[in-house]
């Protein structure tokens, strides 16, 4: 009977079955018992076999099939193709090549993987296990400072709803002393009134007892009181103080009574503002992947040249002629409004009240009641052109004088600031026969669209220049052509790109976001946002409002 073979108390069985192994096939690495050497000689036939008692094994290289040429062993290597060969690969499809020893190939092989297992686990498994620890510890560290701050915001949280508590509470204290004060004049003088009137009536009496009397020493001695009792006054001036409030959603809050003002403004100075900014704001308000129409409506003015919003759906509107119509969102005409020349360009200020730039006279005039005064008379030589309300209350203007132009920032009367040359004092915007439009950002930015330098430039309040845009890479084909812009809640920039027939979409830092090219805006001009923040586009030729939802 044969003894099985054991190595290390542990039984070989037989490659191609279970039994104890007795043999061994040095050219094949096989294990075999007694029954199963003729069944692997057989099928392998055509190549050689040596069968040795399996204590007297050797290790030897197996070498592979040749796919291409059948009971033929792989035994060489083409250094060319890098692939192992037959003799009959080396004499035909690779005839030429330099062929090397599989060995040699098979050892240098076998040591480049010892010295790459030895990288991994020597270095990089331990770097990598240290690194994750680490990481580990990251988390935790910023697990706890994030925890940190939420407790803050808990507190400041609760400390703003207590200043914002106060702040209303201060309000509503000096309304009431503001009518208290209003009540105790008009009591006062309501009084003063009640007690004269017994003494008119008396007056009256004796004033009638004189005319009976025949005595000269009564009427020669009466003395009039006829001044005192006009100059009392009948009237009296209540004055009701008017609550003003302005908000920019995520921006600004601000309100007003009398003299009284508070303001509540989010900063972008900060990291952790703009990261604000950028999760809340934005995770509420995102452009939608196409814009779409909500309305569109043609008008009477043909060319259209200006929009001005007011409120969410109404509109002004002006043309080539000296009218500015308003007009509903269905294009109904709500009321016209007659001006002295036809407007260079319209506005609407903060509150509610139309103005318009007269350039022929160099004024910009504001409607009120229904009754047109002037607001501003520009400087000599210098023609009042586009012209836009800000939040704060004052306008902005650009002004030409037939080459160059620039920016003015007036409060009242009051020129508050000129922008037309930079920090180096060189000019910001190019010369030429177009005037700019002009339109002001949530962090005061300036921001205008020059068609002289085919760029929108926009500048900080210090006149440094932030960036141009010049829609580069092109997104028309034909070349940008900046006209009207607009800037929105979440200090978007909007302009309209005349010769392309679309909107450009830029951040506030000038980066690219959208082009508004699926509305069918035909030379597009006119282009304001409405209080619902829907783009208002007036197309130039047609004579057509178009009313645009680009945002969620």
């Amino acid at each position: 009977m044969a003894t099985p073979i054991s190595l290390a108390q542990e039984v070989i069985t037989c490659d191609l079955c279970d039994t104890p192994t007795q043999q061994f096939c040095n050219r094949c690495q096989v294990s075999l018992c007694a029954g199963c050497v003729s069944k692997h000689v057989d099928k392998h036939r055509p190549h050689t076999h040596v069968i040795v008692p399996f204590k007297n094994r050797k290790t030897e290289h197996v070498f592979t099939e040749c796919e291409f040429h059948p009971y033929h062993r792989c035994e060489g290597h083409c250094q060319q193709c890098d692939v192992t060969v037959c003799m009959k690969c080396v004499i035909t499809s690779h005839n030429g090549h330099i062929v090397g020893d599989i060995p040699k190939n098979f050892n240098d092989k076998k040591k480049n993987i010892q010295r790459e297992n030895h990288e991994i686990e020597s270095n990089i498994i331990p770097s990598y296990m240290k690194k994750n620890e680490n990481i580990e510890k990251d988390k935790e560290l910023a697990m706890k400072k994030f925890d940190e701050v939420e407790k803050e915001i808990k507190r400041h949280r609760k400390l703003w709803h207590q200043e914002v508590g106060s702040i209303f509470n201060k309000l509503r204290s000096l309304l009431k002393s503001m009518r208290d004060n209003q009540l105790a004049v008009l009591k006062t003088h309501q009084t003063k009134l009640k007690n004269l009137i017994p003494d008119m009536i008396k007056t009256v009496q004796e004033n009638k007892e004189i005319l009976k009397s025949n005595k000269v020493a009564k009427i020669t001695n009466f003395k009039s009181r006829l001044m005192e009792y006009r100059n009392i006054g009948l009237d009296i001036y209540v004055s009701v103080p008017a609550l003003q409030t302005n908000t920019v959603q995520g921006r600004e809050l601000s309100i007003e009574l009398g003299e009284y003002k508070a303001t509540l403004t989010q900063s972008s100075d900060s990291s952790l503002s703009n990261l604000t900014d950028e999760v809340s704001y934005l995770s509420a308000r995102e452009l939608l992947d196409r814009a779409r129409i909500i309305t569109t409506f043609p008008i009477a003015v043909k060319p259209l040249y200006r929009l001005a919003c007011s409120g969410s759906d109404k509109a002004w509107v002006s043309g080539e002629n000296n009218t500015v119509d308003c007009l509903d969102i269905n294009g109904s005409i709500l009321e016209t409004v007659s001006c002295k020349t036809h407007p260079e360009d319209i506005s609407v200020t903060k509150n509610g009240e139309l103005i318009y730039s007269d350039y022929e006279n160099k004024t910009v005039d504001i409607v009120k009641h229904g009754k047109t005064e002037v607001l501003i008379t520009t400087q000599k030589d210098w023609n009042p052109a586009r012209l836009t309300s800000t939040k704060s209350g004052d306008i902005l203007v650009s002004l030409y004088n037939g080459d160059q132009n620039k920016i003015v920032r007036y409060q009242g009367q009051k020129v508050k600031q000129e922008i037309f040359k930079d920090e180096n004092e060189k000019l910001i915007y190019g010369g030429g026969k177009w005037t700019l439009f002009v339109a002001e950002n949530n962090n005061e930015d300036i921001c205008v669209s020059d068609r002289n330098g085919d760029a929108v430039v926009v500048v900080d309040k210090t006149r440094r220049v932030r960036f141009r845009y010049d829609s580069t890479p092109a997104i028309g084909k034909k070349k940008f052509d900046p006209n009207q812009l607009v800037t929105d809640s979440l200090s978007q920039i909007i302009v309209a790109d005349w010769t392309n027939d679309c909107l450009h979409i830029l951040d506030q830092d000038g980066e690219f976001l959208r082009c508004v090219d699926n509305c069918e805006l035909s030379r597009p001009l006119g282009l304001i946002l409405d209080s619902d923040e829907r783009l208002w586009v007036g197309l130039y030729e047609k004579g057509e409002v178009k009313v645009i939802q680009y945002m969620k």
